[in-house]
């Protein structure tokens, strides 16, 4: 697994100086790819976000921590699939084989 706490701290000091907010969110021992998604999502803006998430799609993973915590972000906002698959970049039926595979 890449060291993304890494290659982030050196991102943000070379091309985001400004942004010491970002920083102070790494300050966890461990990234999880949720955290990862949301500092991605802080450092460029959506236009950018959407053409680097529709270009990378395929390459995109989640792990079983990760997955739980998006169906627990739906379940306490009360989200649809299409909802939560709009917001973090997924298939709706993506959401809906995560829900029949974790929630079962």
């Amino acid at each position: 697994m890449p060291n993304y706490k890494n290659i982030y701290t050196n991102l943000i000091r070379k091309k985001f100086p400004d942004r010491e907010d970002i920083l102070e969110l790494m300050n966890k021992k461990t990234l999880t790819s949720l955290d990862i998604i949301q500092i991605d999502r802080q450092l460029h803006s959506p236009s950018e976000i959407k053409d680097v998430y529709s270009i990378n799609q395929k390459f995109r993973s989640y792990d079983k921590n990760a997955i739980l915590q998006i169906l627990d972000h739906q379940k306490k906002h009360n989200y649809t699939n299409t909802l939560v698959a709009k917001e973090f970049g997924l298939s709706r039926n993506t959401i809906g084989k995560w829900k029949k595979i974790f929630l079962v």
